[in-house]
């Protein structure tokens, strides 16, 4: 812009012979070229918001799928989103180990940019087994060092698998490489309860990620918990008929994939130091 304004005063100075009319067109487009070029470093795009996880992020397609729905689905719904994007990634079945074998996470890494952020939660498909035909997505349980090496029967090919822990701690490194936030939010609990209360994951999932996110000093949003204390508000007879349907205790319907996103965006709210949260709606 400083060269704009150098140049503008020579060119209307009285010394100079008036300029023929396709020089002043030329020079009109110069300098509109310029301007639009500076103004264009001047504005930044939207932030986006990456949400990676299982199906209780995202259901099947996103779509309903046989009436079930994740909470990733409705998030946005909190957001302005003139100003924000979220974008859900997250993908039915995987597991913290597969969301990266897959490539799933390979193609959300390429996106990121500076300022943007990625919101993880995974941990129901982490409990199966390491190694089989089928989906060979399970991890090491806790947050440890140590590896197994197997020779996957799926992929016919060997592979090291690592602790989940480790899994979360290579997608929080990750993201900050590329100038991004991570957001470490814990697995959503299922529809099983004892003595009337919803069964948490503090000891499992739920306690592992809080202790990933805690020695990386990472934002964390305790979803296990705040869905739980919810859930053994309403009861367990409201909670079966409101928010899941009689054959799945895992994924919710609408209703309960709302109520999580809802969850999410107060946890969101209560991190004061998130700048993530100038971007929810007011209340």
């Amino acid at each position: 812009m400083t060269r704009l304004i150098i140049l503008l005063p020579i060119l209307s100075s009285p010394t100079m012979p008036t300029p023929r009319p396709r020089f002043r067109l030329l020079l009109s487009v110069l300098l509109l070229t310029l301007t639009l070029a500076s103004f264009s470093r001047l504005v930044r795009p939207r932030p986006t918001l990456y949400l990676i996880g299982d199906s209780t992020v995202k259901n099947g397609k996103g779509r309903g799928d046989g009436g079930l729905w994740g909470w990733g689905n409705f998030l946005a719904a909190h957001f302005d989103t003139t100003r924000i994007q979220v974008e859900n990634d997250a993908l039915g079945g995987t597991s913290s180990r597969t969301f990266r074998t897959l490539g799933l996470w390979e193609k959300v890494q390429a996106k990121l940019q500076p300022g943007d952020y990625v919101m993880m939660q995974f941990g129901h498909n982490d409990s199966s087994p390491l190694n089989d035909t089928l989906r060979a997505r399970g991890t090491i349980k806790g947050t440890g060092a140590e590896t197994e090496q197997i020779n996957n029967l799926l992929t016919k090919k060997p592979e090291t698998v690592h602790s989940y822990g480790w899994y979360l701690r290579q997608f929080i490194a990750e993201t900050r490489a590329k100038g991004a936030t991570p957001i470490v939010c814990t697995l959503v609990p299922r529809n099983q309860w004892t003595n009337g209360k919803v069964n948490r994951s503090t000891d499992g999932y739920a306690g592992w990620a809080a202790t990933v996110a805690r020695e990386e000093n990472v934002p964390l949003i305790d979803l296990n918990q705040r869905a739980a204390y919810r859930y053994d508000q309403a009861g367990e007879a409201a909670v079966r008929a409101t928010y899941f349907n009689t054959t799945d205790h895992t994924h919710t319907i609408k209703a309960g994939a709302r109520l999580n996103a809802e969850l999410v965006a107060d946890g969101i709210r209560s991190l004061k130091r998130l700048p993530l949260r100038k971007y929810l709606k007011k209340e």
